[in-house]
């Protein structure tokens, strides 16, 4: 049974790269265990660098798609959408080298998962967020020569520096943002602005 479950692991690792970088866990139908396989990716929430000003509107839905308590159509349904009219978020991650040894998650995935981060949101229009109103500006790479890097990932992760340069940021070139060598390699830069 464990061999079955360690050959299912590799077969979905060497099938699926989501599987092969983020991990996934299988729960089989009637078996007494899942499976559960880590994933070498590990990717944080965004955050603002700034307070951001939530944008609240009124919204209306005019599709006859719910009946009324009296069994009629109703013409319309009133809502609230809220949106952000700026702000600059950081996002932060790392790839686990022991993990990715477990997984088969390679050099070639890993240029598959830095072109994903540069293209993320092209394509990927909704009304929450139009065409061309997100982007990603800025990508730090490091990629260390050693399985365990010299330097940790959080003091990798705080050697960019980001502040604001005016009170009330409204534009990404309203941020002043540097990175200070932690000592480790240099990472690759790509600006996109």
């Amino acid at each position: 049974k464990k061999a079955d479950r360690e050959r299912c692991a590799e077969i979905a690792c060497q099938e699926w790269l989501d599987v092969r970088g983020f991990g996934q866990v299988f729960a089989f139908k009637g078996a007494e265990v899942s499976l559960g396989i880590r994933g070498p990716i590990s990717i944080h929430q965004a955050v603002s660098v700034s307070p951001v000003d939530i944008v609240s509107m009124q919204i209306t839905k005019s599709v006859n798609s719910e009946d009324t308590k009296d069994g009629s159509r109703a013409s319309d349904t009133m809502g609230t959408k809220h949106r952000i009219g700026f702000g600059l978020y950081v996002v932060k991650g790392s790839v686990n080298v022991q993990l990715a040894e477990k997984t088969g998650f390679s050099q070639e995935d890993a240029e598959l998962l830095k072109e994903a981060l540069k293209t993320l949101f092209e394509n990927d229009a909704s009304s929450a967020r139009p065409e061309g109103s997100m982007e990603v500006c800025r990508l730090y790479w490091w990629q260390h020569q050693d399985k365990t890097p010299s330097v940790s990932t959080a003091k990798v992760h705080r050697s960019v520096k980001i502040r604001p340069i005016v009170d009330r940021p409204k534009t990404y070139a309203d941020y002043e943002i540097k990175y200070e060598d932690p000592g480790c390699v240099e990472p690759e830069v790509y600006d996109f602005v």
